[in-house]
């Protein structure tokens, strides 16, 4: 079992990866699974313009050219990506949302509701949501569902913002894969905040942090963001913002590694 996340920078931790499969096939391992929390280049999962390649499926090849028998992904960014691979690797998508579910219990939230911060992460708030009604508790709390309808101006710049649903006087979760550069995330809060949230939480598998997004995090409405620790947390983020809480997926993970090795 090879550990080891594709995160900035993506192509040194890449090719470590690619190497160290190719190092276990040469000494003749019975089997090598390549254990990766975050999937890079997984946005890159479709052609949306001429001449650009499909990044995601490139890695999904290379990983299986030079030895690769099965992956382990932490909350891949879309689950088509598990098709990139060929019927003989079989790929385990681990969902990191239990681990924040039980977290977020204890915050005892007032009329909590979830939120996708857009159209296409429905199915991944809905999930979350419905993670509260499986709580081995009696005061499970009742959670409803809402949807923000986003228009972009160009790539990474939000234009417009839409809310469907109620959140007011409502605690409000913001659930999706990943925080890149925090635009979306901070004004989503933001937006939350004036149709009336009572408090704004935020959680993501994978926290990249890229650019401003902790001075973005710092300064917006959101009082916590919750991530995975698929992702090593740079200091300077820390010293940035005090608003990020990681926690562990190491137990999710170890039960994937116990599940495959014993069958």
């Amino acid at each position: 079992f090879i550990v080891q996340p594709t995160c900035p920078p993506v192509n040194d931790h890449l090719v470590e990866l690619l190497l160290l499969i190719s190092a276990a096939r040469r000494a003749s391992a019975a089997s090598v699974t390549a254990v990766v929390p975050y999937y890079g280049y997984a946005r890159q999962d479709r052609k949306d313009r001429a001449r650009v390649p499909i990044s995601a499926a490139d890695v999904a090849r290379m990983m299986e050219a030079v030895g690769v028998d099965r992956v382990v992904c932490v909350d891949l960014h879309c689950a088509q990506i598990q098709g990139f691979f060929g019927p003989t690797t079989p790929v385990d998508n681990l969902f990191a949302a239990p681990i924040a579910v039980n977290y977020f219990h204890q915050k005892n939230l007032v009329k909590p509701v979830v939120v996708s911060p857009d159209a296409g992460g429905v199915a991944r708030a809905k999930l979350f949501m419905e993670g509260f009604a499986k709580l081995p508790v009696d005061d499970a709390p009742e959670v409803s569902l809402a949807v923000i309808i986003k228009q972009r101006a160009q790539a990474g710049q939000v234009s417009s913002m839409h809310l469907v649903g109620n959140v007011a006087d409502c605690d409000a979760i913001i659930v999706d894969d990943m925080i890149d550069t925090a635009g979306t995330l901070t004004k989503a809060a933001d937006e939350l905040k004036q149709f009336g949230a009572r408090r704004v939480f935020a959680f993501a598998s994978h926290g990249l942090f890229s650019g401003p997004a902790a001075d973005r995090i710092e300064a917006c409405a959101l009082e916590e963001v919750i991530i995975a620790n698929t992702v090593p947390l740079r200091p300077d983020v820390l010293e940035r913002t005090k608003k990020i809480r990681q926690l562990s997926v190491g137990k999710l993970v170890e039960g994937a590694i116990r599940g495959i090795h014993h069958g």
